[in-house]
């Protein structure tokens, strides 16, 4: 999963928010967390799954989007809107 945010907090809350939810929903926890909101990239590993935090600006650098480009794109959208 690759998503972005667009300040070192937002990073943080997003990478906190996933692991929190994660653990009280599922009881997951991370294998390892790398990276951190000053470097603009944040990195969960679930194993089964990798969770890319970016900063907006180096996530377009880094472009992983494009070593996948036959996976399919999702679009997030709220659960509110889900209906």
């Amino acid at each position: 999963m690759i998503c972005s945010g667009s300040s070192e907090p937002h990073l943080k809350a997003i990478a906190g928010e996933i692991e929190a939810r994660l653990k009280t929903d599922h009881d997951l926890r991370p294998v390892s967390v790398d990276g951190f909101p000053a470097s603009q990239w944040i990195v969960l590993d679930y194993m089964q799954v990798i969770v890319h935090v970016f900063h907006k600006e180096k996530r377009e650098f880094y472009s992983l989007e494009d070593l996948w480009g036959d996976a399919p794109r999702l679009a997030w959208e709220p659960a509110s809107e889900r209906r």
